[in-house]
């Protein structure tokens, strides 16, 4: 049995997790939770065995505050990522809609007042919200299935609709009210699953590594020294991103993807050499890519 906590129920983490575990063949315990910290603390506690989070987004890029978790507050090793296609939905109440013979969109969706989702969703349907619904107010919330609930909560005639799931419209007795609003199709989060424990699936995977480097104040040039120990073995980074350190004003660390395991010849190597010029090196983790 693989215990999982997540965000939920009725979110994109939930449909990720499904996309990667269902398949598995292996028995699996979902723990839904309101809160990331609360995910996160479920691992750490031994209440589940992973953690599902979402990382990083096509069109939004990085969600810093879950990054942020990983780095500072807790110490669970990333076992596993994956990419999971996002698609956007307006769910309500179909009575909100005016559903006269001719009508355009706009004049459809007029009824609806208040849009309640997490605010990364809202702002992957900007461009949708802003020309065919641009009197409703936006309502953040927690998560994306927070806003479908409230949208039941409030109840027919009140105006309200979420940005969401289908499996979240479902969960409440929702309508989809439109599909597929999000403002690009090629729209991705990356998920990661971290827990103690290693977890192999049958399914092809390349193998990646994230680490954190942070500089030593009186090197100049360390970061072209910290590239350049990469550059010169050919060892591939998908992805370099500084984040403050939150000890001092101007200090930062890295966070770098490599497209390297920990168990290749040269990336030891790389590793040990940007020690030697006194950087300090955190491995996050040495995972499958199900991407």
């Amino acid at each position: 049995m693989i215990r999982v906590a997540l965000l939920g129920p009725g979110t994109f983490s939930e449909e990720a997790v499904r996309h990667l575990l269902d398949d598995s063949g292996q028995q699996v315990e979902l723990h839904h939770y309101k809160l990331i910290s609360e995910v996160f603390l479920a691992t750490v506690n031994g209440v589940t065995d992973y953690s599902v989070i979402p990382v990083e987004n096509t069109i939004e890029g990085s969600v810093s505050l879950h990054l942020d978790w990983l780095v500072h507050e807790v110490n669970l090793p990333i076992q596993a990522e994956w990419a999971y296609r996002i698609t956007m939905n307006l769910i309500g109440f179909s009575s909100e809609l005016t559903m006269l013979p001719g009508e355009s969109a706009e004049a459809k969706l007029g009824g609806i007042q208040k849009i309640a989702s997490h605010p990364t969703a809202l702002a992957q349907c900007r461009q949708f919200l802003r020309s065919v619904i641009p009197q409703a107010e936006l309502v953040e919330t927690g998560t994306t299935a927070e806003g479908a609930k409230l949208v039941k909560g409030n109840g027919p005639g009140r105006g309200f609709a979420a940005v969401g799931t289908k499996s979240a419209a479902k969960l409440h007795g929702l309508d989809i009210l439109y599909e597929e609003i999000q403002d690009h199709n090629n729209n991705f989060t990356r998920f990661v699953l971290a827990g103690g424990e290693p977890l192999a699936l049958d399914r092809p995977s390349e193998r990646k590594t994230s680490i954190l480097v942070t500089l030593p104040e009186d090197f100049p040039g360390a970061l072209h020294q910290v590239l350049s120990a990469f550059a010169w073995r050919r060892i591939n980074l998908s992805k370099i991103e500084s984040r403050p350190t939150k000890k001092k004003l101007g200090s930062y660390y890295f966070y770098i993807d490599i497209e390297a395991p920990m168990d290749s010849v040269l990336l030891p190597a790389a590793l040990a050499e940007i020690e030697a010029i006194g950087c300090q090196v955190r491995v996050m983790g040495s995972y499958p890519n199900y991407t």
